[in-house]
């Protein structure tokens, strides 16, 4: 429970210098709701992003039922419920217990962990992270002391291919193979053998606690230590040899089509998939929601192409929808300045065929921002769209009225 009266804001820290942080992370869960101006929103942590067939048709029916008939899908791959009710948390955490979705209470905000959605599916990477994200949540779940890791503390899992080690973790695992791994800590870096990496993946988190309690700032994240403290590898059990820390990759996501014989992505308008859609995806083996408000279905027949196009999902790497993206916006956010999910509709201009027999041209991603914090916006590069008011923004920096937003985006996204 927050204090009637909250303490004296800490200093701003000179530039350069880690914030001071008095009091935990409020990021919200699936027990601790958030309240919004649509409703209470809850957050569910799905570690690599997996849900089962049963655990799509609780949610579908969660939307329906206790929120607003839609999931949001997070620039982390877990999932949002919005519009609850006041009074519904009970119910909602009876429905996701009883799916297998709140194995523990008191570590369900801290099962952050990304992995590469199509691992293990397409033959790519150099091995199957999926199955370490399922050891390294057991790991989470069993370690008492990793309940005092913030909400926000996230780990990445890329199976060498690029497409989430860039993605921002404190602790990134990527294999390399032959039967290794590097582990990726504060600007560090060891090799390991790859049976060890979600074990040391843990063990980096623990010394990051204790070096965040060294510090006393009440870091939540590594990037937050001051000068002078970092994680200790060889202190905190972690054996394996050090290596050059060069910058994690950026690479693309899998583009929406089919992945595999059994595997197909799409990407959800805007990262929201109403009750529908989602049970749109089935039947499925497995459901992975990705980074990229998108999905991977796994075990399905790729003929479900067509009727996930004819769904309303994303399904081509030209539609004028993909890469995509807006905060909540209003009426959800009191704090936005726009509608900006209404102003994010493509214009005509911007579908993007490329020359007869070749590919679409590439695009930048675009997030559309109804305020200076600019929730949920992609990693690397991205065209930026700031609402400044209710008929203006500004684009990449330029002030467009809203009338101009269309043709100013879609110049913006091919011309960098």
């Amino acid at each position: 429970m927050l204090a009637a009266m909250p303490p004296t804001p800490p200093p701003v820290p000179e530039p350069g210098e880690p914030r001071v942080r008095d009091r935990g992370d409020a990021c919200p869960g699936a027990l601790r709701l958030h309240s919004a101006d649509d409703g209470r929103l809850a957050r569910l942590r799905l570690p690599a992003g997996r849900l089962t067939a049963h655990q799509v048709e609780v949610l579908a029916d969660a939307a329906e039922t206790l929120g607003d008939g839609r999931l949001s899908i997070t620039s982390r791959g877990n999932a949002e419920l919005r519009g609850l009710a006041d009074d519904c948390g009970a119910e909602l955490a009876a429905l996701l217990a009883e799916a297998g979705l709140l194995p523990s209470p008191t570590h369900e905000r801290v099962r952050n962990i990304v992995a590469s959605p199509a691992s293990g599916l397409d033959g790519l990477g150099a091995s199957d992270v999926q199955l370490w994200a399922r050891e390294l949540d057991s790991h989470l779940l069993s370690a008492p002391w990793a309940s005092a890791l913030s909400g926000r503390f996230l780990f990445v899992l890329d199976d060498g291919r690029g497409d989430v080690a860039g993605l921002g973790g404190d602790v990134t695992l990527v294999a390399v193979g032959g039967g290794a791994a590097e582990l990726h800590v504060g600007g560090r870096a060891v090799r390991l053998a790859a049976s060890d990496a979600p074990s040391a993946a843990l063990a980096a988190a623990g010394g990051f606690l204790a070096a965040a309690a060294e510090a006393g700032t009440g870091a939540w994240r590594v990037r937050e230590l001051p000068r002078g403290y970092g994680v200790d590898l060889a202190e905190c059990g972690v054996a394996g040899e050090p290596v050059p820390a060069p910058a994690l990759p950026h690479g693309p996501p899998p583009a929406p089509g089919v992945l595999g014989p059994a595997a197909l992505s799409v990407l959800a308008p805007l990262g929201r998939l109403t009750a529908a859609r989602l049970r749109a995806l089935l039947p499925a083996d497995e459901v992975r929601l990705t980074p990229w408000r998108g999905v991977v279905v796994a075990g399905t027949d790729p003929g479900l192409l067509p009727l996930l196009d004819a769904a309303g999902l994303i399904t081509r790497p030209d539609s004028p929808w993909a890469g995509v993206t807006a905060c909540t916006g209003r009426p959800g956010c009191a704090k936005s300045l726009a509608d900006v999910r209404a102003d994010a509709a493509p214009g005509p201009a911007a579908r993007r065929p490329g020359p007869p027999g070749h590919p679409a041209r590439p695009v930048l991603p675009v997030h559309f921002s109804g305020c200076e914090r600019r929730c949920g916006h992609p990693h690397g590069a991205w065209t930026d769209v700031l609402a400044t008011g209710d008929d203006s923004y500004r684009v990449d920096g330029v002030p467009t009225p809203r009338t101009a937003l269309p043709d100013a985006v879609t110049k913006a996204r091919t011309t960098r």
